[in-house]
């Protein structure tokens, strides 16, 4: 009888399927050991599984090319900005090659469904689909459309989520596709950017008065602080409070509030870039003194 138990315990053994990575056998709690008749019975050890990988793929995520250059011989690095999860950097292999079906769709300003795999900095792009809906921007627009990259690749985090951002960049691409005036776009484009990275604060209020900014008076805007009354000797740009409250109201009509708004948001992006250069806005500056 005994030899027959012990035959029966490894048939049953084998009818048992492995675990993960024996042969491609699925997951599966082993069989206790046969207890000895002689031997009082042990409480079964608990089988410890192993939890499953999450899924790392995203699909079908919308967003845009800011910037890609070239990996390897065939592949690309391309810096994107998504809805729901912000700026990631993803290698685009193979799309360099005549054939790859990535090599027209990832162009800048083109709306894009995306889907990409991995946890790492550097994800993997598995598929890109041109989605449409979108005037192309064209001439000076163009370049407007390369400083605001230029802005989000220098400004915001990776793996940051900014979907309110994300729509603000979706439609500041129609207004430039429909001609609307690039100094007013552009100073919206900006502020709203600042906002969403939390180093904007609230230009009505008078951070030395406690209190709000008055039209008729003169401020200056601390890029730590906020805005403040001007005192002599003030290097930073000095303007009206009226401009510091169409800004926040983001009412551009006034030249006087373009103007100063152009000065203002040209001091306080350099701040928080760190004096890192804009190769797009001197572009800019030298061809339409935006």
């Amino acid at each position: 009888m005994a030899g027959q138990d012990d035959q029966q315990d490894q048939q049953d053994q084998q009818d048992q399927p492995g675990r993960l990575g024996e042969a491609g056998a699925p997951y599966a709690v082993q069989p206790a050991a046969v207890q000895s008749a002689a031997a009082p019975a042990a409480a079964p050890k608990p089988e410890r599984r192993r939890t499953p990988a999450r899924d790392s793929r995203v699909l079908g995520q919308p967003g845009f090319v800011l910037h890609s250059y070239p990996y390897k011989e065939t592949s690309l690095i391309v810096d994107m900005f998504t809805r729901d999860h912000g700026r990631i950097g993803v290698v685009a292999k193979g799309a360099k090659r005549p054939l790859s079906k990535l090599r027209g769709v990832l162009q800048t300003f083109q709306p894009l469904s995306i889907s990409f795999s991995g946890k790492s900095e550097l994800r993997t792009l598995i598929d890109a689909d041109w989605v449409g809906g979108m005037l192309p921007i064209e001439k000076t627009a163009l370049l407007c459309g390369f400083y605001l990259n230029e802005l989000l690749v220098k400004l915001l985090a990776r793996d940051d989520p900014h979907p309110a951002l994300f729509d603000h960049y979706v439609a500041t691409l129609n207004e430039l596709a429909h001609n609307e005036p690039a100094q007013i776009v552009l100073r919206k484009f900006e502020r709203a950017l600042l906002k969403e990275t939390g180093v904007a604060a609230d230009l009505t209020r008078d951070t030395g008065a406690r209190a709000r900014v008055e039209a008729d008076l003169a401020y200056v805007v601390d890029p730590e602080r906020g805005a403040r009354r001007a005192q002599a000797g003030d290097t930073w740009p000095v303007v009206a409070g009226k401009t510091l409250i169409d800004m926040e109201n983001e009412h551009y009509g006034d030249p006087q509030t373009q103007a100063q708004s152009k000065q203002l948001m040209r001091f306080l992006l350099a701040y928080h870039l760190g004096g890192a250069p804009l190769n797009t806005r001197q572009i800019l500056i030298d061809l339409m003194q935006l």
